[in-house]
């Protein structure tokens, strides 16, 4: 059997300054926050380099020099957008239009190689345009019950996000149109509903909602094909978003650390 290609990455670490960043000096925003003893953006990173499907490492990060030193393992640096969809933009650039690109946010401190190659096995067996990580939340909160989430009740379970997404670059545009319509909407409710549709929302507050569904409504939605990826590996979705969440992840990792 021929061997997979590897699967180049890109490191989402920019952003604004936020109430993480205000606890490290110099922190340009949280990815270069310290969380038990190593910033997040090279946890990430680290995990990353340590899965050999993983090819050339792309972060698109400020360019100040800490954020520059904590990024010495990618290959190459690229300046961040002021908002996301034009970061990943200048991330994807120069990448073949059909090509799987793994997509990373830098915020991910529990990320280990298991996580990332069951990831890109699934993308990759999928043959998807944008493959979006997820967790089932028994298995979540079976390795990390303190985590707070975002969670989506779906026919076969209760889901959160993951930090992972596989892309190809081809599906870009109708990526970034669809979250520009989204935050067009994002304070009027009726207008979000209208966007996902009236009868997908009555079918998600009856948990009527499939997998599938949602697959079917994302494509529908961006003009590509998109899927899901159930993870069985939890730590793919742990994530640092608020002040409070360091504590609970240093815990997690001290935890692990005492485990190995």
């Amino acid at each position: 059997m021929a061997l997979s290609r590897p699967i180049p990455a890109i490191v989402l670490a920019g952003g604004p300054s936020d109430d993480l960043s205000a606890r490290a000096p110099g922190a340009p925003n949280k990815a270069f926050v310290p969380v038990a003893g190593k910033t997040l953006a090279r946890r990430t990173l680290e995990a990353l380099r340590s899965t050999p499907r993983v090819g050339g490492i792309v972060a698109v990060a400020p360019q100040v020099p800490p954020a520059l030193l904590e990024l010495t393992l990618a290959d190459e640096i690229r300046p961040d957008g002021v908002t996301m969809a034009q970061s990943l933009r200048t991330g994807l650039h120069g990448f073949p239009a059909a090509e799987l690109v793994l997509v990373a946010a830098s915020d991910l401190p529990m990320l280990t190689r298991a996580a990332i190659e069951e990831f890109l096995d699934i993308a990759e067996a999928g043959g998807a345009d944008i493959t979006y990580a997820c967790v089932e939340r028994s298995v979540h909160e079976v390795r990390f019950p303190e985590m707070p989430h975002t969670w989506a009740r779906l026919r076969e379970g209760t889901f959160c996000g993951g930090g992972l997404v596989a892309m190809r670059p081809r599906a870009f545009e109708a990526l970034e149109r669809f979250l520009g319509r989204l935050g067009a909407a994002r304070k009027n409710p009726l207008r979000l509903a209208s966007i996902f549709g009236y009868e997908a929302v009555a079918r998600y507050a009856l948990r009527q909602l499939s997998i599938v569904d949602v697959e079917r409504r994302a494509a529908t939605l961006l003009g590509v094909r998109a899927a899901a990826a159930v993870c069985s590996h939890p730590e793919i979705a742990v994530n640092v978003d608020r002040v409070s969440d360091i504590a609970i992840v240093e815990r997690a990792i001290a935890r692990a650390t005492s485990s190995d």
